[in-house]
């Protein structure tokens, strides 16, 4: 792949979806996959498939089609699984908590290296064998280790000035959990993850299907 080349991000948020359908086809011990069978098992085309993969440079052969256990370690590569980043949480309530008791993390390249709250209760208590440090600590924190990413788990309206803070002491990616679109002024990758929408599209779904149920009774 040229490293000139445009990648669009719709793409790009298809791959971890391959990755984790290639882990489960290696889980059961299968070898080799064509676009037809892999677009059978995801829901989208044969052609999509295809098409997303070439953007790489293609990793199939006609007629035999996907070794799956060579395009599960190429996307892993290009998904930087194998390489390392250091990780914090910042907020350790609820969703901090268990976003530090989630076993996966490590297993996809992130290392969750420190925990930070304001909170005295929480202070000092670790979650997974981890301390809770104050987040006063942090600027100190990053002096001895580097950061690659912080998950934000704080208030909706500490939010902003909490991202800049930890962008200006050169974290460069943040994976935030406010109900938010945020934006700052660092040069920063942030990924928004709202949950809500999540569900209020199950809801959507949920709803469309009871009404079509019931049009089918009437």
């Amino acid at each position: 792949m040229s490293g000139d080349k445009k990648i669009s991000m719709a793409v790009i948020k298809r791959l971890p979806r391959y990755y984790r359908y290639l882990s489960d086809l290696l889980r059961m011990d299968i070898t080799k996959i064509s676009s037809k069978e892999l677009s059978q098992r995801m829901g989208i085309t044969a052609s999509q498939i295809r098409q997303d993969l070439n953007c790489f440079g293609g990793f199939g052969q006609q007629g035999y089609g996907y070794n799956v256990e060579s395009l599960f370690n190429e996307i892993g590569n290009i998904l930087g699984v194998n390489d390392k980043f250091n990780v914090v949480i910042i907020g350790a309530g609820n969703m901090g908590q268990a976003l530090a008791n989630y076993s996966n993390f490590e297993k996809r390249g992130f290392d969750l290296v420190g925990i930070f709250d304001v909170n005295p209760d929480l202070v000092g208590k670790k979650i997974n064998g981890r301390e809770i440090l104050h987040f006063d600590c942090f600027e100190e924190f990053v002096k001895n280790k580097t950061i690659d990413i912080a998950m934000l788990c704080v208030p909706y309206e500490k939010t902003p000035s909490v991202a800049e803070r930890i962008a200006g002491l050169g974290v460069k990616g943040l994976w935030n959990f406010s109900p938010m679109d945020l934006k700052i002024t660092h040069d920063v990758i942030i990924e928004n993850v709202h949950l809500s929408d999540s569900l209020m599209v199950l809801g959507y779904r949920l709803k469309e299907k009871l009404r079509k149920d019931a049009k089918l009774k009437g």
